[in-house]
């Protein structure tokens, strides 16, 4: 089983909102997740985010998708993953 951080939809028609997850990649993007880790507004352009939990994941494998990735890089989250261990 792979598991991915992704961006699960919600909102309405041209007013998207998004829930930050972490979800087997064979389920349906707005479907059954494992955990939620935050939200991501595009229109406000703000971003809530657990990042203990994030990075916890992401020690564990967990895979983040394309935008995620662009995410994390703005957050900072992802230069905390790749730092060693000291």
């Amino acid at each position: 089983m792979s598991v991915k951080i992704r961006l699960a939809r919600g909102g309405a028609k041209k007013k998207p909102f998004y829930q930050i997850v972490v979800a087997d990649e064979r389920c349906p993007r707005d479907g059954r997740y494992i955990e939620n880790l935050g939200q991501f507004d595009p229109l406000k352009k703000s971003i809530t985010l657990n990042e203990d939990r994030a990075l916890a994941w992401l020690n564990k494998g967990a895979q983040p998708s394309a935008t995620m990735l662009r995410l994390f890089k703005d957050e900072g989250v992802w230069a905390k993953f790749k730092q060693p261990a000291a």
